[in-house]
């Protein structure tokens, strides 16, 4: 049975955690502070852990407590899901889709494939959250998401399928007055003593594990100093002179940038659809089937 006095004492937990401060969480939280210190207290005593280091000035997360924090955090998003869901059934819909999507996909495709979803699945409330590629695998894995767009490439474990959408080809976006902007085609090796501006590998790990290997085959490693996290900001950082960047062909590039061709043919996926085969719906398998429709595992040639 959920014990909802103690789901009460966690989320004011939380508030506290996030205020660092009894007053500011409890006028946050609309009550008074002494009821809220002795909650927490009696919080305190169920879990038998100190949770805060208490001052006149300050508090401060005990090492108990700062673990806590993440847990409890996912304990509230996930009852803010089921406080959505209840809604929906109650407003007469009958299903919650997630998709979880890069920026660079939440212009195109996605309205399109969202659209088409729709139709086919009128009672569903499809519901749309910015993921990076690196935390697609475990979130379809928690349940976070139903599905996902991303530049993951293949199976992504032995519990995520995964199916490439897009391919493109790789260029390279230097600023305007760069010294190789007058080259009609750069090659890798002309790279080599140039400052790096790429998307850490954490974010999107099969794009960035095709620009190492290629660059590895021509003999060095890029001399990566800025990270950006999406091939737009890559791209605004190269405009900033910062640097030189290896992004889609197909991307849209301001003034102030130019991009040449790559001599080495570098083909990445520049989107996929994820999705978890033990949480697969009939809503997924719409979606899947919907992209792959629109899109006809297009190649950027």
């Amino acid at each position: 049975m959920i014990n909802f006095r103690l789901l009460r004492h966690l989320i004011l937990f939380l508030v506290v955690a996030e205020e660092k401060h009894f007053g500011r969480a409890a006028k946050r939280l609309g009550m008074s502070q002494p009821p809220l210190s002795e909650q927490i207290q009696t919080l305190e005593h169920a879990l038998k852990v100190k949770l805060f280091d208490r001052s006149r000035r300050s508090v401060q997360l005990t090492p108990a407590g700062a673990a806590l924090v993440p847990v409890i955090s996912k304990l509230a998003e996930q009852m803010e899901r089921v406080e959505f869901a209840a809604r929906e059934v109650a407003a007469g819909r009958h299903g919650l889709l997630v998709i979880g999507s890069i920026q660079s996909a939440m212009g195109d495709p996605l309205p399109m494939v969202i659209k088409n979803t729709q139709k086919l699945l009128p009672e569903f409330t499809i519901s749309v959250i910015e993921v990076d590629s690196g935390d697609v695998a475990q979130a379809l894995e928690n349940g976070d998401i139903d599905v996902a767009f991303s530049r993951l490439n293949g199976a992504l474990g032995p519990l995520i399928s995964s199916k490439a959408l897009i391919h493109d080809q790789l260029v390279v976006a230097v600023p305007s007055d760069h010294h190789l902007s007058e080259k009609k085609a750069i090659s890798l090796t002309d790279l080599v003593n140039e400052d790096f501006v790429m998307c850490p590998r954490s974010i999107t790990p099969t794009y960035f594990d095709a620009i190492m290997a290629a660059c590895k085959k021509n003999n060095f490693s890029p001399r990566i100093v800025h990270e950006a996290r999406s091939v737009s900001a890559q791209i605004s950082l190269v405009g900033c002179a910062q640097g030189v960047a290896l992004v889609p062909r197909n991307v849209s590039i301001p003034k102030g940038v130019i991009t040449k061709p790559l001599k080495e043919k570098v083909n990445v996926v520049t989107l996929s659809i994820s999705w978890n085969p033990a949480r697969e719906t009939e809503a997924v398998r719409n979606v899947i089937k919907t992209a792959s429709t629109l899109l006809k595992t297009k190649v950027q040639d």
